[in-house]
């Protein structure tokens, strides 16, 4: 049976599609505005080059500029194929000419396409997930844009008042709530522990007294004022009450993946596993689609995960295994960081983890064996539609 593949390099305002058939040659190359009709109009000619032979698609991304254009195809059942497009810059490498232009990147794709077996396919997902996907994406934008503020808040107010820079968490409400109102050393003595504490605590922060006296106590270490001061002491304040935006902006949005979360067929099982509450729960179910049907085996998600060593063996050297360096690094955070945590609430866990030490393993591997575990304990949970249990349920024979 003769198929077509064609591959499909994305852009924001046009792609560019070129099919090729089972023997390479080069049957369609065309530039296509990101936009219905057109896209539509290029899905069209390649089925009609196919003549009723199955067609395969090859796309570099998975979201974002190629969205409507996944849509359609998944709206007229084509198979989709997904190549990072670090694998095409790679690939490109070997084939004739130096130059670079979208047409030369679609026949890469469609091409590669063609001739590997170990590409994933592109699976659209339900609904839930797909929610659940541009929420925890956007969660993720806010926690990284208010880690930069964060940061940019402890250079500026490094640069005027250091002692005060060393005794405060900016992570935490109360020091930030304490920044928008008080920057300067000289400021903070005049107020003095009695008043900075009432003051904080009408605005409801905890611990009001021992943040207040720690705030006097750097004060106290720093009598001299630098060049800028007052200009740094607003930006001081300008960047804290940034953050606080932030941090509301990400609770707001933890919110409603909670929500979404919890109405998903799977969110007890998930959620009852040690270690995984409803943020990266939201995100193991964004990342798999919503359901396991595209994982043949637990050993599959876990590759998928990044979870699974990758060998590196050459000549007489055999049993080389190294982390790998394609896969899915949304879920590899959901299994690793769900692994760390279960090591404190989790005795099964632990158990594990202690194993691997005391077999010589370091940390960070002992953690990834016990997140490469638990790809198989979560596996079997979703399988059999049941929840975790500390103490494995008694199976009696029929």
């Amino acid at each position: 049976m003769s198929r077509i593949w064609a591959g499909i390099d994305s852009g924001k305002g046009h792609h560019h599609g070129l099919a090729l058939d089972a023997d390479g040659r080069k049957l369609l190359s065309r530039r296509v505005a990101n936009d219905e009709p057109e896209l539509l109009n290029l899905i069209a000619d390649v089925l009609a080059l196919a003549d009723g032979d199955p067609v395969t698609w090859a796309i570099d991304m998975t979201g974002g500029e190629p969205a409507l254009l996944l849509s359609l195809l998944t709206a007229h059942d084509q198979e989709v194929l997904y190549i990072p497009g670090r694998l095409v810059n790679r690939a490109a490498d070997g084939y004739r000419g130096e130059g670079k232009t979208d047409a030369r990147d679609a026949y890469v794709i469609a091409d590669q396409a063609r001739m590997r077996r170990d590409l994933q396919p592109i699976r659209p997902g339900d609904e839930a997930a797909i929610e659940l996907k541009l929420l925890t994406g956007r969660r993720a934008d806010l926690v990284e844009d208010r880690t930069r503020s964060v940061n940019r808040l402890r250079g500026t107010l490094l640069s005027m008042f250091p002692a005060l820079e060393r005794a405060l968490d900016v992570t935490n409400v109360g020091p930030l709530v304490l920044l928008t109102g008080y920057q300067s050393p000289a400021a903070i003595r005049r107020t003095g522990t009695a008043r900075l504490t009432k003051w904080l605590a009408n605005r409801k922060v905890r611990n009001a007294r021992a943040l207040a006296e720690a705030a006097v106590e750097a004060a106290g270490r720093q009598h001299s004022t630098v060049p800028g001061e007052k200009t740094i002491a607003g930006l001081v304040h300008t960047l804290a009450e940034g953050v606080m935006v932030l941090n509301g902006q990400i609770a707001e949005i933890d919110k409603l993946i909670e929500g979404r979360f919890r109405e998903h067929e799977l969110a007890e099982i998930v959620e009852s596993v040690p270690g995984i509450g409803a943020v990266l729960g939201a995100e193991f179910l964004a990342g798999v689609g919503g359901s396991l049907t595209g994982f043949a085996s637990p050993d599959a998600l876990a590759a998928f995960a990044g979870v699974a060593p990758a060998p590196r063996d050459s000549g007489k050297v055999s049993g080389n295994l190294h982390r790998p360096t394609v896969y899915h690094r949304r879920l590899q955070r959901v299994f690793y960081t769900s692994a760390l945590v279960s090591i404190r609430c989790d005795p099964n866990s632990r158990a594990f983890y202690d194993r691997k030490r005391a077999e010589g393993k370091r940390h960070v591997q002992a953690v990834m064996s016990l997140a490469r575990r638990r790809v198989n304990v979560l596996w079997a949970l979703i399988r059999d539609r049941r929840c975790y249990h500390v103490t494995p349920p008694v199976t009696t024979a029929a």
